[in-house]
């Protein structure tokens, strides 16, 4: 038998943590599915479709899976299911496979199918609410569309998912107790950190700066207006790919070293 992967065996585990915790797994899930949906009707009602569309992406899928991460690895707050995990009759690989395919897979899957189905639903609702007679007809219903799920905002919606989901999933190996709490403390230290760096070069080479986005650009005072400076076009597609695919692909890898690794 391979000792690497057999398919018979992960997908035994596979049952296995879906089915062990049932209530926590979709639960879990069914909640933050329901908090969105929440989300999204709130800001609709207080802010318009734009808003709400954005916000409850961005929120629900990075953080849906953020604490999906959490879980699915939550197995070495106790000693008692911390040990029991790691003699499970299935390989290093398998245990990490079966966690990317549940908070790195499944659950984006599943998040995006019912995220375009509730947007689709309430803008179509909308169209159905207009005034046909109305003069502003074509301008409220040409003001509000579907969400665009291959879109600039969408795009780095993923890439925060990823980076994100891998850090989760690293920082609940590295960490036993209260995983969560302290991966995300951990996260927020590390992107502040990078916020400021690009602020003091930004003021070393230019002096007075209005914002600074890591990798991005600079923002600088030019009279009374401002200017943008960005990066060369060769450099901003190599921090783009760092940010989109290298980084995150380090954070998942990394979990699978430290899952090797992990003793308890």
């Amino acid at each position: 038998m391979n000792n690497t992967f057999n398919l018979k065996r992960f997908w035994w585990l596979f049952k296995k943590t879906l089915l062990e915790r049932p209530l926590q797994t979709f639960g879990f899930a069914g909640l933050v599915l329901v908090i969105i949906l929440i989300l999204y009707v709130a800001l609709k009602s207080i802010w318009g479709f734009g808003a709400a569309q954005n916000i409850a992406f961005i929120w629900g899928l990075p953080g849906g899976a953020f604490f999906l991460a959490a879980f699915v690895f939550g197995h070495f707050s106790s000693n008692a299911s911390g040990s029991s995990y790691l003699t499970l009759p299935a390989s290093h690989f398998e245990k990490w496979l079966c966690g990317i395919l549940i908070a790195g897979i499944l659950f984006p899957v599943l998040f995006l199918l019912f995220f375009r189905a509730m947007d689709a639903a309430f803008v179509t609702a909308y169209y159905k609410s207009l005034d046909t007679t109305s003069p502003f007809y074509k301008e409220n219903y040409e003001g509000v569309f579907v969400f665009d799920l291959k879109g600039r905002i969408a795009k780095s919606v993923y890439a925060i998912f990823l980076i994100l989901s891998g850090a989760m999933f690293t920082g609940a190996l590295y960490f036993n107790k209260l995983s969560f709490i302290k991966t995300a403390i951990a996260t927020c230290i590390f992107f502040t950190f990078l916020f400021f760096v690009n602020w003091f070069l930004g003021r070393i080479f230019f002096g007075s700066i209005n914002d600074a986005a890591p990798f991005q650009r600079v923002v600088i005072p030019v009279g009374k207006e401002e200017g943008s400076l960005e990066l060369p076009s060769a450099w901003a597609t190599f921090f783009n790919y760092s940010v989109w695919y290298i980084i995150p692909a380090l954070f998942w890898l990394l979990a699978f070293t430290r899952l090797r690794e992990k003793e308890f």
